[in-house]
């Protein structure tokens, strides 16, 4: 059995000693033959624009109370009772290992990065480079210094590249303090993660649900539906979300994407089960996704 190169820590129900997984789902991996039935086969994919323009936002410096600002994909500004947090940053103009090879953005940030108001925190949900990009994390930390939370293992990916990254980490359920008013609570997800083909599940994967003087909100991360069951127990552990930032993009086809992202019908029921007051939609429309 190979070693887990990111994480140490003994077998749960979620992490076999070696690799996390999601209990009681069906497995994600994919193996060279779906990739290619994925690619090769059936209807042909849209095709992708080359660019789309955007009115980049010129956020304040501070909000008093809860405001959102979409930046593109998995990335958005929360503005939150006087603290700036970003979520699963990405700058870069590809969400890949490589500067010239892989996925490119078709629309610019929604917030130029040298407009970025002073970032606190940032949360990550999981390593999938178009959610973990290394380097928008080292221009945020030499530009911000910020606190960085995420799930187990990513913060060996994240201080391999940030060395003086500051980062707080948690299993599933924790609760991790972010300041003194606002904390973070890592929630289950119907997912996985990689950075190369040996490391297939080596870094859990989460969202997060936040609790701030000014509101709560819940940053959902890429998540599959399956039986809904992480939803109804997330609602019945945690507080009601006055907004849910929900993915509905790169669900198609269903037989290889069900498993690890939902589509908008899902993202509906989620929306229902948890009775979040508002809802964002998330994870589509900048690049094509893990």
């Amino acid at each position: 059995m190979p070693r887990n190169r990111y994480y140490q820590g003994p077998p749960s129900d979620h992490f076999d000693g070696t690799r996390f997984f999601n209990p009681g789902q069906q497995p994600v991996d994919r193996g060279l033959g779906d990739m290619l039935r994925w690619k090769l086969g059936g209807a042909a994919a849209a095709r992708w624009p080359a660019s789309v323009p955007v009115v980049q936002a010129r956020p304040d410096a501070r909000v008093d109370g809860l405001r959102v600002t979409m930046v593109g994909h998995a990335t958005l500004l929360i503005q939150v009772a006087g603290v700036n947090i970003l979520t699963d940053p990405v700058w870069s103009v590809r969400a890949s290992p490589f500067a010239s090879v892989g996925p490119k953005r078709v629309t610019a940030p929604g917030i130029a990065f040298d407009d970025l108001p002073p970032i606190d925190i940032v949360l990550l949900s999981h390593c999938h480079y178009d959610h973990l990009d290394v380097a928008t994390l080292r221009r945020l930390q030499a530009a911000h210094a910020p606190l960085m939370a995420m799930p187990l293992g990513n913060d060996t990916i994240v201080r391999a590249a940030v060395p003086d990254a500051r980062c707080v980490v948690g299993d599933w359920w924790d609760r991790l303090p972010l300041s003194p008013e606002i904390a973070t609570t890592l929630t289950p997800a119907y997912h996985w993660g990689n950075r190369w083909p040996t490391d297939v599940r080596m870094a859990l994967w989460s969202g997060h649900h936040l609790s701030t003087p000014a509101g709560t909100l819940w940053f959902v991360g890429d998540t599959g539906y399956e039986d809904g069951r992480i939803f109804a127990e997330i609602a019945a552990r945690l507080p009601k979300p006055d907004i849910a930032l929900i993915p509905i993009g790169a669900y198609e086809p269903r037989w290889f994407m069900a498993p690890q992202h939902v589509n908008p019908a899902e993202a509906v029921r989620i929306l229902d089960t948890v009775g979040a007051t508002r809802a964002l939609g998330i994870h589509w429309g900048d690049v094509p996704a893990d």
